[in-house]
Formats: structure tokens, sequence, C-alpha cells
């Protein structure tokens, strides 16, 4: 089997199987032709590549400069390539299970204080040209905060879901893949108040000849909602009314305060991977710096002999 037809019967089985979005698709193509280019140039083909030949692959991109993120992935595709010929019977072995990966770099996501976060709402509250837009944007940042969604997930959702005054949200994440979200008291207020403005505005459009919208933040974009870039620049004229620095503010900086908040306060970290949306729990770990930091200060504060020493 040619090695097009391995990449191309991968990425079926990816989107058929585990519902992978387009571009992550897209991704996986790009490393894996890359890997076919370079088995190429030593005379091989995924079908008769050997551990040995994963294994010079990456120190190959290791000496051309490549970040340990993208070889860490590309080892990942090639991987995730094998595991699925083995499982297909397009090979009697896995060369690439027992190749162990440079890792990622682990940084830490920015995220923002609570007292941050506060000013930030409070600024929603009070920015826009009227009523309609100041209810809008307090919404957009209540439920954000509230839910850490990813703002493709805020921007494009369904007027449906904020029916009937919901305690939880449906939304629609990577891959199509649905999970609830609980709504805070605020949430729901701010969510309650914009779908009556919201709707008025929608009748009024109507009564003029214009479709009704099936979204919860209608624009007359080609989109039809409320766009990420749009909504982008709206966060970080927040972040100057706030007094806070817009460079650490980001619709995404939203989604990681929304999560260290909550394990900062105890909550299970399996739990926010379910918030999150978060396929692997590997992905989630990234917040348990809060809770080491967490974990350091209740020693500190009740450990007997941690007072002794703060005695002396």
């Amino acid at each position: 089997m040619s090695a097009d037809r391995w990449i191309s019967g991968f990425l079926d089985a990816m989107a058929a199987e585990r519902g992978a979005a387009a571009n992550t698709l897209a991704a996986y193509e790009r490393d894996l032709v890359h890997v076919e280019s370079w088995l190429a140039d030593q005379g091989q083909d995924f079908a008769s590549a050997s551990q040995q030949d994963v294994e010079s692959y990456l120190v190959d991109c290791d000496v051309q400069g490549l970040s340990r993120a993208t070889r860490a992935r590309r080892l990942s595709a090639l991987k995730q390539l094998y595991r699925f010929a083995f499982e297909e019977g397009f090979r009697e072995d896995n060369p690439a299970v027992q190749v162990s990966g440079p890792g990622r770099d682990k940084r830490l996501p920015k995220t923002l204080s609570t007292e941050e976060v506060d000013r930030l709402l409070e600024a929603a509250s009070a920015h826009g040209r009227g009523k309609q837009e100041r209810q809008r944007n307090t919404c957009l940042m209540q439920v954000l905060y509230a839910t850490g969604m990813r703002v493709s997930e805020l921007v494009s959702l369904p007027v449906s879901a904020a029916r009937g005054d919901p305690r939880m949200l449906l939304v629609r994440g990577k891959g199509g893949k649905e999970r609830m979200v609980p709504l805070s008291p605020p949430a729901r207020m701010a969510l309650a108040e914009w779908l009556s403005v919201r709707d008025e505005q929608q009748a009024l459009a109507e009564e003029k000849g214009k479709p009704a919208s099936a979204f919860l933040f209608p624009s007359r974009g080609k989109s039809g909602h409320l766009t990420r870039h749009a909504f982008y620049m709206l966060i970080k004229e927040f972040a100057v009314e706030a007094g806070v620095s817009p460079e650490k503010v980001t619709p995404h900086t939203l989604r990681h305060a929304f999560a260290t908040h909550l394990l900062a306060n105890g909550a299970d970290l399996r739990a926010i991977q379910t918030l999150l949306g978060h396929a692997d729990v590997a992905t989630t770990e990234i917040y348990t710096h809060v809770l080491e930091e967490r974990l350091k200060e209740l020693v500190l504060e009740h450990h007997p002999l941690a007072q002794d020493a703060s005695d002396g």
C-alpha cells in the first residue's frame, strides 16, 4: 500500500471514529507528509520503517532546530498512524510504540487574578454605545467566565440553548462533542436580561422582513453571529477600561482563569477536564501548578513543625 493510502486511510478513520476537526486533520496530514518525505529520502516508507528509523527521524528534526513541541507533535501523529496501521493489519508491529518523545515545554498559561476578573466584568457592564450593547457585553463576559468555554463555542451559541432560564448550558465543542456546563447566578441573570433585549431586537428586524437569527449573539456578518475577532477586540477594550494590561487579556485567558480559580478553591481536576471539554486529562494537568501552590500553603499554615519553625 502506498504512503498516500496510509495517510488518507488514517485521516478518514480519525474523522469518522473520533470526529476530528478539519484543522486537526490538516495538522496530522502536514506532519505525516513530512515524515513520509524523510523516509523516502532514506529509501524507506511507512511499511518498512523500523524503530531506529523513527528515532533517527526525530534526531534529524532536532538537528534542523525544530522546537520540542513540534517534535512531540510529529511523534504523536506517527504513533497514532502506526496504531491505526497495526489495528488494520497493515503491519504486524508498531515501530513507534516504544519511542519516547522530547516532551513539551511546560509553559504555564497566562491567567488573571479574581480581582482582575471582577474589574473586567465591571468594565464590560459599563462598555457600549447603549443599554443593549452593555447588556450583551455583560452577558458575554459573565457566561465566558462562568463556564470556561472556548471563544468559538461562546460566540456561536444557538439561542435555543439559552431558553427557559437554564441552570446548565449545552455546548458543542471540538469534533462536535457535546458537554453540559453549569451557569453561575450572575451569568444566569445576565443571560436572561440579554435574551429579553435580543428578542426585542429580533422582533423589530423580522417586522422589516429580515430573517430571524438562530444565534444567541447575532450579527449582520457572513457567519450570522459575533465573530471571534470582534470579541477579541472587545475584550481588549474592556481591559483598558478596567486598568488591566491588555497584553495579558484574551478570551483564552478567561478560560484559564476559570480553570485556575476553580482549582484554587478545591475543584477536582477530572471535573475541570469535563467542564473545559478536554479529551485527555493530560491537557488539563498544566493547571496543577495552582494545586501545588495551594498544597504548599496548607502545609505551611497547618503543619505543626512549620508553625514551630515560624515561631522560632
